[in-house]
């Protein structure tokens, strides 16, 4: 690897760390613009109309990735810029050799810091985080360059591991974790999270996102409409819209379309998040959606005290499901074509598809006894 550029000056400006946005963009041309000559009435710099267009351009702009992916960037961009200021070099332009030993320091760690060492897939959403930060400031950076892939090529081939898979609830577990429940509003929310998350195969961001009606000024991922055949999840994804057909079950018991109408005659859910915090008297119910880390922690609560996978240590059990266990449980277990499964799932290609029905068909051929052993 060739020597990266020496450091001649301090980190640039603490104004790196700052996002460029429309705001930036539009004082620029108002700087250049031509100002009126009538000392009396100075022009304003940015006109009210000007500030009105900024402001639906910045909410367009923010709308172009999810808040969570917003944050991982930013996190990602702050590491980056601490390691620049210890080591000494400079954070901009994105120079290539040094964004190589940078990954190469992320993959080995700091033992005298007490630094860890990242993951494959840590430092590869850390490449992305660094691209999407340089983009924004106008100065691309080329993942593709020789001094970066040549040493990610090296990264996964000493360190990478096999993918840890989140363990699939699958339908009697399912009815194991939500007779878990209690039947009080808690108990009434939860049950619905699990069965809906479930039969719907959805993410729990999806999950938690969801309004009661369609709203287009809520900041939600989608909403429900219940009829008598079942209730029809409609959702904005990455690539847009999509609607998730959910029908009732044989029993109310373990039907997820009775248990969201429960929850919502009991809980009084008129608009709004459908699926909101309830305070410590169990009776309050607030006006604010549920996080969606509540989901992942709901399934590894039930999870557990159902008794899932109890063949396993307690501590290995604890770490083995998450939200992600209910969409991996509906394509596990679902005996349906393929093609409704990938629908289900939103699946761009069926390729993912197969990838949850492959363990649920494993050794369901078996050329062990087919060959006559």
């Amino acid at each position: 690897m060739e020597n990266p550029p020496a450091n001649t000056s301090k980190i640039a400006d603490i104004a790196h760390d700052d996002l460029p946005d429309v705001v930036d963009i539009v004082m620029e041309i108002g700087a250049s613009a031509p100002q009126a000559t009538v000392a009396s009435r100075p022009t304003p710099r940015v006109s009210a109309r000007l500030e009105a267009l900024v402001e639906t351009a910045t909410a367009y702009a923010n709308a172009a990735s999810s808040e969570n992916t917003r944050d991982a960037y930013a996190k990602d961009w702050r590491h980056f810029i601490a390691w620049c200021r210890r080591e000494g070099f400079e954070l901009m332009p994105p120079s290539s050799q040094v964004i190589g030993l940078y990954i190469g320091a992320c993959a080995s760690g700091d033992p005298k810091r007490g630094v860890p060492p990242l993951s494959v897939a840590t430092i590869e959403r850390r490449l992305s985080g660094l691209a999407w930060n340089f983009t924004q400031r106008g100065v691309p950076m080329d993942r593709s360059d020789r001094h970066i892939a040549t040493v990610l090529a090296g990264i996964r081939r000493r360190h990478a591991t096999p993918p840890r898979q989140k363990e699939a609830v699958l339908g009697d577990d399912i009815k194991a974790m939500v007779n878990t429940l209690g039947h009080d509003l808690r108990g009434l929310r939860d049950r619905a999270i699990l069965l809906l998350g479930f039969a719907g195969g959805l993410r729990r961001s999806e999950i938690v996102g969801l309004d009661i009606v369609r709203d287009d000024r809520s900041d939600g991922h989608g909403w429900i409409e219940i009829f008598p055949e079942g209730v029809l999840v409609t959702l904005r994804g990455k690539t847009g819209w999509r609607e998730v057909e959910v029908g009732r079950g044989a029993s109310d018991q373990t039907c997820p379309v009775a248990a969201l109408e429960s929850w919502i005659r009991f809980g009084r859910i008129a608009r709004g998040p459908l699926f909101r915090r309830i305070f410590k008297d169990n009776k309050t119910i607030d006006v604010e959606r549920l996080s969606d880390k509540h989901v992942a922690r709901l399934v590894k609560q039930t999870a557990l005290a159902a008794g899932v996978r109890s063949d396993l240590p307690e501590g290995e059990r604890a770490s083995l499901f998450s939200g992600h266990s209910l969409r991996a449980g509906l394509a596990s277990s679902a005996e349906i074509e393929e093609r409704y499964v990938q629908k289900q799932l939103g699946h761009a290609s069926a390729e993912m598809t197969r990838k949850y029905q492959r363990r649920r068909d494993r050794f369901r051929t078996n050329l062990t006894k087919a060959s006559g052993l």
